[in-house]
Formats: structure tokens, sequence, C-alpha cells
């Protein structure tokens, strides 16, 4: 596959050929970060290629896209809480300075981070982790993405059968 989907994640992702995509939701796709210094990181897009802000969606459509970053925080949550239990929190973000569509970062947290990094946001990681090949996402992480998509499969399941 070539790598013409990371100029165009969404269309790629409709098109069923972002590499990244981990499942489709109610209004985008749960995608695994390009980079995974904190194991994990998963990225919510929208499925509205024009939509650059929240506030582009019809109101019924943004709270299915904000129900959707809830649905990928838990199950990023669950899968690395399992797979390290080093795990403390995940960090919800829809920023949309550098990419200029509607997106939602989910940022897990970890007690093994560096104790001047681990209460701040993770935009302030030394930028050499965001370049540095030993934390691109490859063949390494397959189990990672594959506990992220179970997790994202049951609580599909979960809230089919939730009662109220």
């Amino acid at each position: 596959m070539t790598e013409g989907w990371r100029t165009d994640r969404i269309g790629s992702a409709l098109r069923g050929a972002n590499p990244t995509v981990l499942r489709r939701l109610s209004a985008g796709f749960a995608v695994i970060g390009d980079v995974q210094f904190l194991p994990g990181y998963s990225v919510l897009l929208t499925d509205e290629p024009d939509a650059q802000r929240l506030s582009d969606l019809p109101r019924a459509k943004r709270s299915r896209f904000l129900a959707d970053m809830d649905r990928l925080g838990e199950a990023v949550e669950r899968a690395c809480r399992r797979i390290d239990p080093a795990f403390r929190r995940v960090n919800l973000e829809i920023l949309g300075n550098t990419d200029g569509f509607l997106h939602a970062h989910v940022w897990p947290r970890y007690e093994w981070e560096a104790a001047d990094l681990v209460g701040r946001p993770v935009w302030l990681y030394p930028q050499e982790r965001w370049r540095d090949e030993q934390f691109s996402l490859g063949p390494r992480h397959a189990t990672l993405r594959e506990a992220i998509g179970a997790e994202l499969d049951r609580l599909a399941h979960e809230s089919t059968h939730a009662v109220d």
C-alpha cells in the first residue's frame, strides 16, 4: 500500500485504504496513531472530509462524534490497562491546530513517563519522540491494535445490550 493515505486520511479511510483504521464507528473512524511513544495512542477521524471543526457537523452528528470519542477513549483505557499495569489514564483532545480536519486525540498516560512530563500535555514531549523510527507505528504494534479493536467491539456489543 502506498503512503498516499497520509495526505488524505479521511478519504483513504472512506475508500478502505487507510491502514491505520481500527474500526468504523457511527460518525468516524478509530485509527491507531502514527507514533506510539505512548503505546495505544489513537485518533478519531470524522467521516466528513470537509468538516474542520466540531461545529461544522449537524448537532446530531456532533453528539455521535463525541460518543465515538468516548468509546475510543474507553477502549484505549481498557486495552492499555490490561497490557501495561503502569497505565494511569487517557487524555482526550480536540485541537485542530496542525491538521485542518476534525479529529480527536486519545492519549494513554503511564506511570513510567518522566516526572517532568507525566502531568503535562503530550505536546510538550521532545520533538525527537515524534520523529524517531523506534516509536513509529509498525508490525510490533499488532497486539495493541487487536486489543483496542476488540475493546471497541466489546463496547459496541455492550451498548446494544444495555438497559438504562
